[in-house]
């Protein structure tokens, strides 16, 4: 099947490889634990998690998920492997909620405290996720996340522009403008804060971002969705893509409209 300007082949791709081939012995123990296995974690539920375009869970256009582990090699669930045809539809979902850019500072800043809000309410659960992925307590990074939250929703009526001093006899203004689609790839260390400090600033300014999640640790990102879900942040403002970053990023870069 190949790549098409549509997307990738249906018939060809990873199903045409096995009717040839026999997939390699997997090197690491698959151990059959629920999703999350911290407070209040579902259980008994394999689950795949989607990608987040335009304010819905949207299944990958390849049709491909990757298993996440666990620091210790348990299986964590499988989040879906986006590709070009998906970062279009984030980029073209992002363009159509540009009425986000005309939208007041304070209008911003009232959505990100409630996304501030609902956030801290689901604390517990998504640092028990943190944890299952990292190691590591989680309930640290989750506070310094709502505290970022906190910090950009109450710049975002605040950073419109400056008064400037010119030659001639007077003072000129120059006002801030939001530059429209922003592609950002998120880091690996402190996932869940590094996914908020690329995300919440550049909508704080009325912006829109498309987002690929960590990596290594891609499960917080479809916890955050979740609470973006809830918090009145309108379709298309932000966009979570999960895969290797190495595959989206030069169609990111190269899309005209980025």
């Amino acid at each position: 099947g190949g790549v098409r300007e549509s997307g990738f082949g249906r018939e060809g791709g990873w199903e045409g490889l096995a009717a040839y081939t026999r997939p390699k012995a997997t090197t690491r123990a698959l151990k059959p634990v629920p999703a999350h296995t911290g407070k209040g974690a579902a259980t008994g539920l394999d689950r795949t998690h989607k990608l987040y375009i335009g304010g819905k869970q949207a299944r990958p256009d390849g049709g491909h998920s990757h298993a996440v582990f666990g620091p210790k090699g348990a299986l964590l669930g499988h989040v879906a492997t986006a590709n070009r045809k998906d970062v279009r539809n984030a980029v073209e979902a992002a363009g159509a909620a540009k009425a986000w850019s005309k939208t007041t500072g304070a209008l911003r800043a009232q959505i990100l405290y409630y996304l501030a809000e609902n956030l801290s309410a689901r604390a517990d659960a998504v640092a028990a996720t943190l944890g299952d992925l990292t190691g590591k307590p989680g309930e640290d990074e989750v506070a310094a996340s709502v505290s970022r939250l906190f910090t950009y929703a109450a710049w975002a009526d605040k950073y419109a522009g400056a008064a400037n001093a010119v030659p001639l006899r007077g003072t000129a203004l120059s006002m801030r403008e939001p530059v429209g689609t922003i592609a950002a790839l998120c880091p690996d260390e402190a996932p869940l804060l590094g996914l908020v400090s690329v995300v919440a600033p550049a909508i704080a300014l009325g912006n829109r971002v498309v987002a690929v999640a960590s990596g290594a640790y891609p499960l917080t990102a479809t916890d955050f969705y979740q609470v973006l879900e809830t918090s009145d942040v309108p379709d298309g403002v932000v966009n979570i893509l999960t895969g290797d970053a190495g595959d989206l990023a030069p169609h990111l870069a190269g899309h005209m409209d980025v």
